[in-house]
């Protein structure tokens, strides 16, 4: 069951990065990729800064916060002269 969670959340997470970085999500399948590696890099970067979520809620805050920064990293390798994206 709490696979179904990480799913669900890495969707939502991967949805919303993407709405907040680049104005729309890239679909399912990228967005629970993004949400889900998003998932780790912000619970490693938390973990780092010493800040502890909790719950549903905390997850997703973490993911989305996680999910923004891979999206943030993605774009610093991004072409500078292809905006097309």
């Amino acid at each position: 069951m709490n696979f179904l969670w990480y799913i669900l959340i890495g969707i939502i997470a991967g949805f919303v990065a993407g709405k907040i970085m680049r104005g729309g999500g890239f679909g399912l399948i990228v967005n629970l990729i993004v949400g889900i590696v998003g998932g780790v890099l912000g619970g490693w970067v938390f973990g780092l800064l010493g800040i502890a979520t909790t719950g549903i809620i905390g997850s997703l805050v973490t993911s989305v916060i996680g999910a923004i920064l891979l999206l943030w990293i993605v774009s610093l390798f991004k072409k500078p002269g292809n905006n097309n994206a």
